[in-house]
């Protein structure tokens, strides 16, 4: 369980009843995002509160007349989701820096500038945002942000989510030295071996890891393979 100075008042409100758990931030964040969360690890007490800050509790026949159970972590779970969170000034801070984060590493690895079709570096995306004055929600999930995010930055810079299909030749030696990062990077879309034993092939990743992708190979192989982009999808 997490320690009280740690822990943010949770409060949902049915009717003229309120019921509020102490929980870690970091706990909301993660069930808000969707996460399993095991919430005995993340509450303060395992109570449900009409008013946390003096400790009254709720009995278990209002909280199955309102929840219809009296599963504390089950009632716990749908006031994170759909109550309101009490965070301070540096928490929401805090929080709001994190998620800016995800948000921009998403941003970073799937667009690129259409006008060049080369990726553009986080800090270029850090910069557009903070000049479009983007508003983060702490507990929005990053991945459900991203379409405004974009939205505000086209006016500022050419981006767009793209893909792109790159063709790969490695020698039978360096092939299975990065035949793992060809399918963690995206998709190989087609493949052979040649006669003389190398390998080709075709990856399909999101335009933005291009840059690192190429890098990885080239250290990997010492730059002795051979690439070239076939295709940006439109």
């Amino acid at each position: 369980m997490v320690k009280l100075e740690d822990a943010v008042i949770a409060r949902l409100e049915i009717g003229e009843s309120s019921f509020e758990v102490l929980v870690d931030p970091q706990a909301v964040q993660m069930v808000r995002d969707g996460k399993e969360v095991n919430l005995m690890d993340y509450l303060v007490i395992d109570e449900i509160f009409k008013d946390a800050r003096k400790g009254d509790r709720v009995s278990e026949e209002h909280l199955k007349k309102n929840f219809g159970t009296d599963d504390v972590l089950e009632i716990a779970k749908t006031i994170i989701i759909k109550g309101e969170v009490q965070l301070t000034t540096e928490q929401r801070r805090q929080m709001q820096e994190a998620k800016r984060r995800q948000i921009i590493e998403i941003i970073a690895r799937n667009a690129v500038n259409p006008q060049t079709g080369t990726p553009h570096p986080p800090a270029r995306i850090e910069s557009a945002m903070k000049e479009a004055k983007v508003h983060i929600d702490p507990f929005k999930p990053a991945d459900a942000q991203v379409q405004n995010v974009l939205a505000a930055l086209r006016p500022i810079i050419p981006i767009k989510f793209d893909t792109v299909r790159i063709a790969v030749k490695l020698s039978p030696t360096d092939y299975p030295r990065v035949v793992g990062d060809l399918k963690n990077f995206g998709k190989i879309l087609q493949e052979e071996w040649q006669s003389n034993g190398y390998w080709i092939g075709i990856v399909e990743m999101p335009a933005g890891m291009q840059t690192e992708f190429f890098d990885k190979l080239n250290q990997k192989t010492k730059g002795a393979a051979e690439t070239r982009i076939l295709k940006n999808t439109q």
